[in-house]
């Protein structure tokens, strides 16, 4: 089996916002709850072994408290900070940590995301960087792992398929991405027990982004917030057409208005699932 942990359902800034006092981050407070950044924690039963999805900024404070393993792999979706930069928490605490990233060649930075993550962490002698093929399934901690790419423009971007070979679970995580993924990635993403989907805001906010939204519904909803994030409406869709067991909507903003902010299924930090 493999057991799930969210340890940050937050987009960038997390939630609540550091010096921020809108309602929500304000009843968040009061609640006691957390949207760090973006990062999945994945064990599994059979080799006692867990694979890390992103490396949050919060990677510290996350894995101490939800009190999970250290990983012994990681995976990387894209070289934005808030999935990549806790990579650096494996100074003096990892002896060793394989690095699986894409292999395909970003023309904005002239890098494949794995180039990229070696050459940020070339101090680090715990990281081995292993450069990964979209579409490719690798085992990675006794699991099936399969990058999958998705759109964020203007970097390259990928989402992340799992798989224990043993009992057929499935957890896909669309990483961070509009509403026009690719139909060879949907086909990989499908059918999963669990589905991270990225939800940034509401459909509702689009009106406030400078590009306005895209990917409308038939009924004029837009699907993607700007061009790099899914809106909730829009998630939402995408996992019905995935058929997805269940659905928990991640790295949301602190921007969704506080009677939306905490309403299923809008994920919060520290869910766990068995899969």
């Amino acid at each position: 089996m493999m057991e799930v942990t969210l340890l940050g359902a937050g987009d960038t800034t997390g939630t609540p916002t550091i010096g921020c006092s809108c309602d929500t981050c304000e009843r968040a407070r009061e609640r006691g709850v957390e949207r760090s950044r973006f990062s999945v924690h994945v064990r599994s039963e059979r080799t006692d072994e867990s694979v890390l999805i992103d490396a949050s900024p919060d990677l510290r404070s996350q894995f101490l408290t939800y009190d999970v393993s250290l990983p012994d792999a990681a995976v990387i979706t894209h070289i934005h900070f808030d999935h990549l930069d806790g990579l650096g928490n494996a100074y003096r605490l990892l002896d060793d940590l394989p690095v699986y990233a894409a292999s395909e060649t970003d023309p904005e930075t002239d890098e494949s995301v794995a180039e990229t993550v070696e050459r940020k962490y070339d101090y680090l002698d715990a990281l081995s960087v292993r450069s990964t093929d979209p579409f490719e399934t690798v085992e990675v901690c006794g699991l099936r792992v399969t990058l999958v790419p998705v759109t964020h423009p203007p970097l390259v971007c990928y989402g992340v398929v799992i798989e224990d070979r043993e009992t057929g679970g499935k957890l896909s995580i669309t990483g961070d991405t509009s509403f026009g993924i690719p139909e060879r990635s949907r086909e990989a993403l499908s059918d999963p027990d669990l589905l991270f989907a990225d939800a940034l805001v509401p459909a509702s906010l689009c009106e406030h982004h400078p590009l306005g939204g895209d990917h409308h519904d038939d009924e004029g909803v837009p699907r993607t917030f700007g061009t790099k994030h899914m809106t909730r409406e829009g998630a939402l869709s995408l996992a019905d057409e995935l058929n997805a067991t269940e659905t928990r909507l991640v790295h949301a903003a602190h921007f969704y208005p506080v009677e939306q902010a905490f309403v299923e299924p809008l994920a919060l930090d520290g869910e766990r699932y068995t899969l």
